[in-house]
């Protein structure tokens, strides 16, 4: 609150390009920011204060605030998240990834990646990493470090457990990166490159992924293999392990095949909405209805899942905040006033430049969905005024918003999870973050650029 007081404070010294209105909006929206970051307050009611300030002191109308809870990228965000608790309800996600270890878990590495894929299936109709990666994936992981006597109090969390810890963690970095519905932000920053007039479908968010994300899930495990070796290098057990355990689940229960039916065609449709024209938060409502329907899911699962209903809230005013900043004037004068200063630099080299900027500036985020409401737009705006390629400024602004997850153990929802776990050390957490941020970006920088030309995004 005291920025936004000092800011606001600031108002009669702004610059002359800039409304009162729009220098105001601004001290809101940084406020609120430093809250989302700081947590004095939940998340949640940090957004509900701002949006009572921008309103009480009438920087804006309560019918232009309100408007917000309208965005439909907001409300697929919501609709993902009742997606998702069906995969945990009916046991399916679970199951999904026991038969993967069953499948491939012989070997240590071929076991990690086998739990990455556990991952990326669940990932598209998982827009909460957290709970993708917390809820599914990491008590298997547990379980199986528990198997092989894999103790995060001891020596022996790096027999097998600090290894699939890490690359686990990585895994869902990188799936998060993949698909417009993998994470939370990802949404978010369609709707920012939606008011820069950039649309970005879910299948041209998926097909200008699928090359890099490929890579990075073949070689980020490996080289975490390399750097960080597990003692343990063959696990003829994790089979039996993970045969026990889905004996013990019985067969493939109703609601999970009506969960697996329901998932597929919300694949499809949201794989050929540029076909079909049935837009993706549609498609999410449809499913819900199904889910609802069939009685996979019942009215007080969508009630109780409180990380929707809190997301719906603060998202819907951070939007409402960035998209007023906008229109009001902020981000196109913040984005001339840093495109100018860049002169006449080759714009691949300013996108590189914003790129690592955006990703190295999330030391200072708690997490991946504050820092893209804080600097997407803002970013994307100083691409566009560099003759950045709209599209490819979109979309790789978009994948280093999932990416920035990679740095700390604060990052996001997953990084406490898997670093509270205690098989990783602080030190080695940091250090071998910081070697995998570099490969993250010259993947992605490198063959992503590329891929996107050659498939024709710019």
């Amino acid at each position: 609150m005291l920025v936004g007081v000092i800011l606001w404070s600031c108002t009669p010294l702004r610059p002359e390009a800039l409304t009162a209105s729009a220098w105001q909006m601004f001290a809101v929206f940084v406020a609120t920011i430093v809250g989302c970051i700081t947590q004095p307050l939940p998340i949640g009611a940090v957004s509900i204060i701002g949006f009572v300030a921008a309103t009480l002191t009438k920087v804006i109308d309560i019918d232009t605030a309100v408007a917000g809870f309208g965005n439909s990228s907001i409300w697929l965000i919501a609709m993902a998240f009742f997606i998702s608790r069906g995969f945990i309800k009916t046991g399916l996600g679970k199951r999904i990834a026991l038969n993967f270890v069953s499948l491939f878990g012989k070997r240590t590495l071929r076991l990690a990646y086998s739990i990455i894929g556990v991952d990326l299936v669940l990932a598209p109709a998982t827009p909460s990493n957290t709970a993708r990666a917390g809820g599914v994936v990491y008590p298997i992981i547990k379980s199986l470090a528990d198997a092989f006597h894999s103790s995060p109090n001891d020596e022996s969390r790096k027999d097998i457990g600090a290894f699939l810890m890490f690359a686990e963690f990585h895994g869902d970095t990188i799936t998060s990166a993949m698909f417009l519905t993998a994470m939370a932000g990802n949404p978010l920053a369609q709707a920012f490159a939606s008011d820069a007039n950039i649309n970005i479908s879910w299948i041209t968010w998926f097909l200008a992924a699928l090359l890099p994300g490929i890579v990075s899930l073949i070689v980020i495990p490996f080289l975490i293999y390399k750097i960080y070796p597990p003692k343990i290098k063959e696990t003829p057990n994790a089979k039996q392990w993970a045969d026990k355990r889905l004996k013990d689940m019985g067969k493939f229960s109703l609601p999970e095949k009506m969960m697996s039916i329901i998932f597929i065609l919300a694949l499809i449709s949201w794989m050929t909405s540029s076909l079909t024209g049935i837009d993706a938060t549609l498609t999410a409502f449809i499913a819900l209805a199904l889910l609802l329907l069939t009685g996979v899911l019942n009215w007080q699962d969508v009630l109780q899942e409180t990380g929707a209903w809190n997301t719906l809230t603060w998202f819907s005013v951070l939007v409402m905040m960035a998209t007023q900043l906008n229109e009001l004037g902020f981000i196109p004068w913040f984005s001339n006033l840093i495109g100018s200063n860049l002169g006449n630099m080759n714009w691949f080299l300013v996108l590189c430049l914003l790129c690592v900027i955006y990703f190295y500036s999330h030391y200072l985020f708690a997490s991946a969905t504050a820092h893209v409401s804080a600097m997407y737009a803002a970013l994307l705006g100083v691409a566009l005024a560099a003759d950045v390629p709209g599209q490819l400024a979109a979309l790789m602004l978009g994948f280093f918003g999932s990416l920035v997850s990679s740095t700390t153990h604060y990052s996001s929802g997953p990084a406490p999870i898997y670093f509270g776990s205690k098989f990783v050390t602080q030190s080695e957490w940091w250090k071998m973050n910081f070697i995998l941020g570099l490969v993250y970006i010259i993947i992605w920088l490198g063959v992503g650029t590329a891929w996107t030309k050659v498939i024709g995004i710019w």
